[in-house]
């Protein structure tokens, strides 16, 4: 039932799958759904300096953008290679890619949850080796379609563990991709404290390391949604030069504030409804209560 219902979806065109998308968006935040809840919480800490009204409009926006992504990604998981393609409308930076693959000492995408992420390892993979690291669903039926999905062009998904890790480095050291969601909350012990928009967030460190063992090309990769439902743009920019640091907590640091900037870019784009202060530093007290 649950591949059917994906597989109808997978069917419409964007645009019919967007304005459905806003419908139901527009219901979340109105009836004060738990993403609003997280969207409304993190946008007051991480802009401040907005208006109570402006933050308002942001975080509607937000939930409506991220209902898009949840209509829009069975059509990814499931549709034809040309069909992707086709909404793949530009790409910007693919020379960076390129120039990292040159250099021998593979190359890290960090993308973080802005746009949809999807279809960043969905137009690569088909161009270009690529490893990603990956968490299972708890739902099992679910779990294998996005597996199929994410995996049917040529990427390849490893666990988020120390054998995954493994086959991360030895992806970079055959000089290939590994694509990695730097705003997730990791797994503990896997992590570190750093400012998030100025709010201490426990932040991956896993491809902070492997920069600073490899050498690897680390470049952001975020691929934005076209207004109207008429496809994507794929942005790949260079990081800055401070991941590279062996200071780890340096090197997160200067991850999240590449981060940050992406983000202020596009903001009602990013994926505010997620829960990225849950782990907060000893003796802090929770930022979520609902």
């Amino acid at each position: 039932m649950q591949r059917l219902l994906l597989r109808i979806l997978a069917s419409l065109p964007l645009p019919l799958l967007h304005g459905m998308a806003f419908v139901v968006g527009e219901l979340l935040y109105r009836l004060q759904s738990r993403q609003r809840y997280y969207a409304d919480t993190n946008l007051a800490l991480c802009f401040p300096e907005l208006s109570e009204e402006e933050r308002r409009r942001l975080s509607r926006q937000s939930v409506i953008e991220t209902s898009k992504f949840l209509f829009e990604s069975p059509k990814l998981w499931l549709g034809r290679a040309s069909g992707i393609n086709r909404l793949m409308r530009e790409v910007t930076g693919e020379s960076f890619l390129k120039k990292g693959l040159a250099s021998g000492k593979g190359v890290i995408l960090i993308c973080p949850h802005l746009g949809n992420w999807e279809m960043i390892g969905l137009y690569i993979s088909q161009h270009y080796p690529m490893t990603n690291m990956y968490r299972p669903q708890r739902n099992k039926e679910f779990d294998a379609i996005i597996r199929q999905g994410r995996e049917r062009f040529g990427a390849r998904l490893v666990p988020a563990t120390n054998q995954g890790l493994r086959e991360l480095l030895k992806t970079l050291k055959n000089g290939e991709i590994i694509g990695t969601l730097p705003d997730q909350n990791p797994g503990s012990g896997t992590g570190v404290f750093v400012p998030f928009f100025g709010v201490m967030a426990y932040t991956p460190v896993f491809a902070a390391r492997l920069a600073a063992r490899t050498g690897a090309t680390v470049l952001n990769a975020y691929a934005l949604r076209l207004p109207h439902g008429r496809g994507f743009h794929l942005h790949i920019t260079p990081a800055s030069d401070c991941l590279h640091s062996d200071d780890i907590e340096e090197a997160a640091t200067c991850m999240n504030r590449d981060i940050e900037r992406l983000i202020k870019l596009t903001p009602q784009q990013y994926w505010w409804g997620y829960n990225r202060f849950r782990n907060r530093p000893p003796g802090k007290p929770a930022i979520y209560t609902r």
